[in-house]
């Protein structure tokens, strides 16, 4: 192995690949939880307030912490939205 290939193998093992990984599916999970935000404000829905207040934390956990928060938010808003289902549609 020559010298450039053992710095190189050095640096992968130092700097692991999790952050740039944990960062994309952070992103990915509240990119979730804004488009269902959006989705619930063209529908006039309401966000229940227990959700509300839980984003609110959220900023201060760890980003592991996060991520399964912000993923079981977006649970949360989905099987809200299937218990509220669809308001029938007036016909004119």
């Amino acid at each position: 192995m020559s010298g450039d290939d053992t710095k190189q193998q050095r640096s992968e093992e130092q700097s692991p690949a999790s952050p740039p990984t944990q960062a994309k599916e952070l992103a990915e999970v509240c990119a979730r939880f804004a488009d269902l935000c959006q989705y619930f404000s063209q529908q006039n829905i309401d966000l229940p307030s227990q959700i509300v207040d839980e984003v609110r934390l959220v900023s201060k956990l760890a980003v592991d912490d996060r991520i399964a928060r912000m993923k079981r938010l977006n649970q949360e808003l989905m099987e809200y939205l299937n218990d509220t289902g669809p308001e029938p549609e007036v016909r004119q």
